[in-house]
């Protein structure tokens, strides 16, 4: 599909500016110029980085297997615990591979086609991340309204919430690459960053496109200030109910329990707010690859060991799963 819009672009874009300049060559491929230095440098990069991934795919690949093998954990808390670790890795997995190929190849090149569908699957599975908000919403649910919990969060529930989670990420976002997809990339074709980015590609653009850059823009601002601005009400509203409980232990619990989900929407949506609703004109290029490591690539990490490290059950159930599988080894 990306294909067939680039040639048609192409065309048109060669017939629009032809009398300007016959002579134009329009870009068929993206250089991510990605982290630029010595050898020595580009294999420490590459080696951190596979490192991260790796665990990133066996911490989230363990809750995703605890939550499925422990009944117990057959709750709306970990079923969504268990889709959001599901999430994170094909997350990781939709720019890391790329980056790790691209740190050891001599030419870095993407083509126009992969560099697009890449834009896709990131901006999509990063949008599926509002399941962060549904998981807010449940623990709204649990603490301010327990007598309604149960009828409330059912398990049809829970499949519609995750499924349109999931529906509505892959939905979101094809207006806005679409509408990028069809600016006309004339030269250079390097991109300093190590994944495609709408930023680096307006700034390769033949001709500004401020309609497009706003339609983008809006986008983003809402897809990240729409689920931040919930789950920051749903919070405010359970550390009011939560201040009203009498008992101290009680309290210590919700506390515990909901603490892990702040820490990880304050990382991932703070960063996102730094990266693409901040002006970023002035700021660096190594201080934005650094903002886009920390949500594309650290964030995945941290979350199955925020979780782990916060939640009594979900330890007890790891250390039991992998006690099992220890004892038929």
């Amino acid at each position: 599909m990306f294909i067939t819009i680039h040639s048609l672009v192409t065309s048109v874009s060669l017939t629009a500016l032809g009398s300007q300049n016959t002579t134009m060559n329009f870009v068929t491929e993206f250089v991510l110029l990605g982290f630029p230095g010595q050898r020595e440098m580009q294999n420490f990069f590459f080696s951190l980085i596979l490192v991260v991934y790796l665990l990133t795919l066996l911490g989230n690949g363990a809750i995703v297997c605890t939550v499925k093998w422990d009944r117990q954990l057959h709750k709306p808390m970990y079923i969504f615990l268990g889709n959001f670790a599901f999430l994170e890795i094909w997350y990781i997995s939709s720019t890391v591979p790329n980056m790790l190929v691209n740190i050891l190849s001599d030419t870095k090149t993407i083509s126009f086609t992969g560099c697009f569908l890449q834009f896709y699957f990131f901006s999509s599975l990063g949008t599926t991340e509002c399941i962060l908000s549904v998981m807010a919403y449940d623990r709204y649910l649990a603490i301010c309204h327990p007598l309604h919990y149960p009828s409330i969060m059912t398990g049809k529930f829970c499949v519609i919430l995750v499924c349109f989670c999931w529906v509505s990420g892959f939905l979101y976002y094809p207006i806005p690459i679409i509408r990028i997809s069809q600016l006309a990339f004339c030269g250079p074709n390097i991109i300093h960053h190590f994944v495609c980015d709408p930023g680096p590609l307006f700034a390769l653009a033949c001709i500004p496109a401020p309609s497009t850059e706003l339609i983008c823009y809006t986008f983003s601002s809402v897809i990240i200030f729409g689920p931040f601005l919930f789950i920051l009400g749903s919070y405010t509203l359970i550390l009011r109910a939560v201040l009203r409980v009498p008992s101290g232990a009680g309290r210590t619990k919700a506390f515990s329990t909901c603490g892990s989900h702040l820490m990880v929407v304050s990382l991932f949506y703070g960063t996102l707010m730094v990266m693409y609703v901040s002006p970023t004109s002035g700021t660096p290029t190594g201080m934005q690859k650094i903002v886009t490591l920390v949500y594309s690539v650290v964030t995945p990490l941290l979350n199955p060991i925020i979780y782990s490290l916060q939640n009594k059950d979900m330890k007890d159930a790891l250390r039991k799963v992998l006690g099992l599988r220890i004892n038929q080894n």
